[in-house]
Formats: structure tokens, sequence, C-alpha cells
């Protein structure tokens, strides 16, 4: 879908700063745009998470990206013998250890063998045995950046992720929906209950609670795990301060390799790559499940594995041993070999209950064992967090990016309480400490819904679905036969889409179901707390106060529905967004599908015959004069939102509604982006003559340029 820029280019993607820095500027503001920026029309499409950029329909120019391949920023660490005597210095203070062995605990950690099994695709290669460095990466290949390398591969693994879930709640929709009566549910009861011990179970409505494992695993399966060796120090496209929102991301991605486990190692396969006495420790994750651990954030006293109840009351019942992970840590302090700390926190908006951020490398500068609280042998280990990292963000609330406000007396540079005037249900302030003096956006009027041009008529000769209540069985809705013979969202979250479609068909006013049916989601109004605030080399800019999972609806694109045959005499709007939803279902214009032949229903294709060879979408929608939030959303080269064409009240493609999705896991204060889709040398201005246009987004494969 082509679009009109609005506030031309974005902010850093991951660095979203609540407007701290001021600058000595009395920009006056028209439309939402800088006054002294001289625009003409300006095109911008529905570009995918993974799409590449097509050129404009108009010009058919070449697009050129040039982009560079970060190098890995792995560390190197020390010989052995050149650290000799650190160790013996340190071993001075080291308190004597008990040789006491206990019994093992038979629910805890895998084993060194399980790991090499799951989690190692291939032996290393070998490299000088004078240093340690880390391997070649496994995994994903091509001119992308490490950072975007990271970004695709946790994408994938949440579309995995959705995937399993959506099965789970389709087999659990299968059960609620089967017919039952009284005597056939206490039969039903009575055979479970006589069932052998042993025998698989029954079929129950209780859904899975590990699809994050499942995705996994099938990450694992298709050789997908981004990093697939292990490695010692940084990883590439991670720095200090990353958040992840479960364990199995930091498994997809290679950071750390096991779902449960405290500490992950490299064991003897790795021998014949390093100069080193293995196992060696690679990572450890600080989450508040051991009683005996202390951390004071730049120290830390960390609790070494084995003897825990991982499953009943997370307290110590066995003496623990000096292996596997345990010697993996003494082994790093005697080695000089350092260990990346992740640590965890207590989050309601993570599906996992936990976000995880990573804080650097730390040394392992003493060990010692001790009787714990519970009155068993425990292996401690201090570790001392290197110098020269960036700051520590783990102490700034669980996000990295400011203190989200708790009320309006609290929200900095107030220029509006509600640029919505009441219409939608959750008030969005407008901020601005840029400008002297502070002045709100203007030139607009708000509307929450499409409007349509006089000259344009929607149909109304939808049909719809006969399920009651909410629908459940994708095999009889015939919304869910027209989307693939399945629903494009899941229940989780309060509905998320499961993957970009080249469009979604949702229920409509026609349907049997009602307003609390999944097939609805992107009908249900904005959810998170927005706001709009003013940046110093782009205009207006949009952030959440709330985390947003991927696959959520963000809002809708709205303003007037008109031809464009209309827009095209309006030079200077910038805010007009083509409907180009049968252009990417044709891959016409340089469009890359996002379905395969056959998903689309023909009934609907073949309306369209006639236009198979336009590239230039008939409607779009103007958000100049009057729109919502969504025309204040910036362009990123690497975006954190896509759009995705609607259907719902009719099944003209043409004209389609414009939805803005998460791409990613949101957290909060951190800008809100899509991609505009412009190719390189694709815009004219009013003389003809190729207009360019700097891009100050910040992302790590930034183009540099907006066209």
């Amino acid at each position: 879908m082509v679009a009109q820029a609005l506030d031309l280019v974005d902010q850093p993607l991951m660095v979203s700063t609540r407007g701290e820095d001021s600058v000595n500027s009395n920009s006056s503001v028209t439309n939402g745009v800088n006054g002294d920026t001289d625009l003409k029309k300006l095109k911008k499409s529905k570009v995918s998470p993974t799409t590449p950029r097509r050129s404009s329909a108009r010009i058919q120019a070449l697009q050129k990206t040039e982009k560079t391949l970060a190098g890995p920023n792995a560390i190197v660490v020390k010989e052995k013998d050149k650290c000799q005597d650190n160790v013996k210095e340190e071993k001075g203070k080291k308190r004597s250890r008990k040789s006491g062995a206990g019994e093992s605990l038979v629910v805890e950690e895998a084993s060194v063998e399980e790991e090499s099994v799951l989690l190692l695709k291939k032996k290393p290669s070998a490299c000088d045995k004078d240093d340690i460095k880390p391997e070649n990466a496994v995994g994903q290949s091509g001119d992308k950046s490490d950072t975007v390398k990271v970004k695709d591969t946790i994408r994938l693994f949440n579309k995995h992720y959705l995937q399993f879930v959506q099965e789970e709640e389709k087999r659990c929709g299968k059960v609620e929906t089967q017919p039952k009566d009284a005597n056939t549910s206490k039969k039903s009861s009575q055979k479970a209950s006589k069932s052998k011990k042993g025998a698989p179970p029954v079929d129950s409505k209780k859904p899975a609670k590990r699809p994050d494992l499942k995705a996994i695993s099938k990450m694992m399966q298709n050789s997908e795990i981004l990093y697939s060796e292990k490695r010692i120090g940084n990883i590439p496209g991670i720095e200090v301060g990353y958040q992840f929102y479960s364990r199995a991301e930091m498994v997809a991605v290679g950071f750390h390799s096991h779902w449960l486990n405290g500490i992950d190692f490299m064991g003897q396969s790795y021998a014949k790559a390093y100069n080193l006495e293995f196992p060696i420790a690679i990572a450890i994750v600080l989450s508040g499940m051991y009683e005996d651990d202390q951390d004071n954030a730049e120290d830390v006293v960390y609790t070494g594995q084995g003897g825990h109840n991982l499953t009943g009351d997370k307290r110590q019942i066995r003496d623990q041993k000096l292996e596997r992970g345990n010697l993996a840590l003494k082994n790093c302090a005697e080695q000089c070999v350092p260990v990346r700390v992740i640590r965890g926190h207590d989050s309601s908006s993570s599906y996992s209950g936990k976000v995880y951020t990573y804080d650097g490398l730390y040394k392992v500068v003493n060990h010692w064992s001790e009787t714990g609280i519970a009155g068993f042998k425990v292996f401690k280990f201090r570790l001392r967090r290197l110098e020269g990292q960036p700051t520590l963000t783990t102490n700034q609330v669980f996000f990295t990016y400011g203190r989200v406000p708790q009320s309006i007396a609290e929200i900095r540079g107030l220029v509006c309480e509600d640029i919505t005037g009441g219409q939608e249900d959750i008030p969005i302030p407008a901020t601005n400490v840029v400008d002297d003096p502070p002045v709100p956006p203007t030139g607009f009027t708000y509307c929450k819904s499409l409007k349509v041009a006089k000259n344009v008529k929607l149909p109304t000769n939808a049909t719809g679905c006969n399920c009651k209540g909410s629908c459940n069985d994708p095999t009889t809705c015939a919304c869910a036969l027209r989307n693939g013979s399945d629903f494009p969202y899941v229940s989780r979250n309060g509905g998320r889409l499961v993957e970009a479609k080249d469009v979604v068909f949702e229920c409509g006013p026609k349907c049997g179901c009602g307003p609390g049916c999944v097939n609805r989601t992107s009908q249900k109004g904005i959810r998170y707390r927005l706001e709009v605030f003013r940046t110093a080399k782009k205009g207006w800019a949009v952030r959440s106060w709330d985390f947003i999972p991927s696959g959520a609806p963000v809002c809708e694109y709205t303003g007037i529905l008109g031809r464009t045959e209309d827009m095209d005499i309006v030079l200077e709007n910038n805010y007009i967004f083509e409907i180009d939803a049968l252009q990417t279902i044709k891959g016409l214009g340089g469009r890359e599908r996002r379905s395969q032949d056959g998903e689309i229903p023909e009934d609907i294709l073949n309306k369209y015959d006639d236009l198979s060879s336009e590239s230039v979408p008939e409607f779009c929608i103007d958000a100049g004069s009057t729109g919502n939030i969504a025309r204040f959303i910036n362009h990123c080269c690497e975006p954190n939102l896509f759009v995705q064409c609607v259907l719902s009240t009719h099944d003209d493609l043409r004209l389609a509604r414009v939805m803005l999705f998460a791409a990613d896991n949101i957290p909060p204060l951190q800008e809100l982006t899509y991609d505009y889709g412009y190719a390189l040398d694709s815009v004219l201005g009013s003389d003809g003559k190729i207009k360019q246009m700097p891009c100050y987004c910040g992302a790590a494969d930034c183009r540099k340029r907006l066209f």
C-alpha cells in the first residue's frame, strides 16, 4: 500500500528518549510537519517485516540499496598461561571447599550429553590455538547486519510460537464445540477415572502450557537457530541492555542454549577449537530462583546448579556437586574466561511472566562451597562486571528507555491532554520538549473512523458466517475458510495476528458471531496507551506506554477514502496512503506476495481480471486534513510495525481497511514505526526532477535516505 509520508524521518528504533534533548529552534507547525519542509507528493507502500522495497508505481525506478555487514563483536580471551598469576592471587582469597558428594536430583537441568544432542548442529571448525575465538556464525547469512539477523530470528520464533498457540486454540475449540449431554459427560468422566495407569491422556480442552518450547524445537529441526554453535563473549547483534521476553527467545538466537538451566556451558566437544580446559561456562541467568544468590549489580554471588527443587517450593533439597555448570564456572575463574550475565525480572505483560535483560560480561573472581540456607552444600561463585561496558540498565524498572508516567501530572512537556477529543476509549496525550515555545500538533481534525468521499460508494453485498456467539471451528466458519481454512488470529493477549497476509478476512455485520469473536480483532479499537511526542529532526512521532506483543493490532490508518486520481492534484498533501491489496496479491509493480496461489478465494479475485496489469491502486486514504493517530507514525528502515489489509464489511480488495500491527515485541516508550517502502530516486518534484531526502531513523541497516 502506497502512502504519503507524514513526519518524513524517524528517530532511532531502539532509543526512545521521551524528549529529553532540547533544541533552540522556533520551527512552526503545519499539518504535523515542520513548517520549513517543502515536500511534494510522496508515496509509501505496504511492506511486510521482511519484504524488499519496490520502486514507485509511476516511476518504476531501479532500487539500489547498499548495506554493510557489521563484523562480529566477540571477545578474545587471554591464554591460560597469561592469567595464572591472577588465578593464584584469587585462590589465596578463596574459602576451603568440602569434597563431599551429595545425591543427584532427579528433576533438574539437562545433562551435557542432552545439550550436545539437542543444541549443537555441527562441530566447531578448528581455530588458532593461541587465542580463544568464536566460531563462524551458523544460520542466517547475507548482507544483513547482525542486529537485523537477531530481529529476524526473534520474528521467526514469534511466528512459530503463535502457530502453536493457534493449534492449541483450535484443539480446545473442537472440544468445546463437541455436543454432550449429561449422560455422555458422566460416562466420559467414569471412563477417564477407570483408565489404566500409563495410558495415553484423554484429549481435554486445557491448553498446552509451552508453545514456546515447541517453537524452538521446530527451529532446531529446521536449522533456524541463529548461532547454533556456542560462543564465548558477546553475541553479534545483542548489545548490553537487550531484552528477551522468554528463555525460549534466548535459545532461538543462541544467546543461552537452554530454556531452564541457569548455567550455559561448552562441553568437551569444543576442546579441539580452544586452548582451554573444559567445560567452560559462557552465560548465566539471574532470576531469583536460588535462595542463596546475592545480586549487587556490579558484583554478584551466584549459587551453583543442582539439588534444587525446580518443580516444588524452589528450595535446596540436596547437596550440590562440582560438575557440569559448577565445574564450568570454576574453570572460567581459573582461566580468565568471561561470562554473559542475564537478569530476569517479573513482567505481567510478557507471555512468560518475565523479561530478561543482558547486562554484559562478568569475570568469575572467586569460588567456594558452603552450607546454604536450607542446610545443604552449595557452590558459590563471585562474579564482577568487566569495566568499559555500557551502564547497567536493569535497575531502571524492567525496560530501559525511561519511566512511564502514572498520571497526567507526571507528563513532561504536556501540550495536549487528549488529541482525540474523547473519541478514543483511551486518551492520547501530546508532548513537546523540543520547540520553544512548545506547540501542540495542529492543522488537522481527529477522526476515529474512516470517512468516504462523495464519489466513492462502499459495497454492501458482504456475506457472513453462521457461527453463534464466537467462531471456534475453522472448518465450518465461512470467514475462516476465506482465510485458508484457518483463523488468522489467536485469542491470546486480546487477539494477535499469527503472520502477515495479503489480506485478512474478518467477520462482519452479517455474521452470526458477537463482537467478542477473535476474528474481529482489528475492529476493537485502540487498546494501548499511546502518546504523540515532538522530535528534533522529524516533526511528530508516536510511542506506547504499554508493552505491545508481536502480532497485536496497534491502530487503523484513517482519513478520507477517495480515488487516487482525485488526490494527484493535491501536490502538497503528505498523508496519502494508497490501498494496494490487489496489487500485492498479484505481485504487481515489484510488490512481494505474502500469500500462495489458491489462498485468496477465486470468486473475489476473478472480479479484477481486467485490472491484472494495473499497478497503480485505484483508491487511497487521505489523512491530510482529517485522520487519527496513524498519521503521526514515522518511517524506519527497521520498523517494529507492518501494514495489513483487512476486509470485514465488504469483499472489495480495492477498498480494504489499512491496519498497523506489531512486527516485534515492543517495549514501553519505544517509538512506533513502519517502513514507508520508498525506492531510492523514486520521487519526483513538481519540476520533474528526482527529489532526495535523508533518513535519520538510526537503524543498523538505515539506507541514509528516505527516498
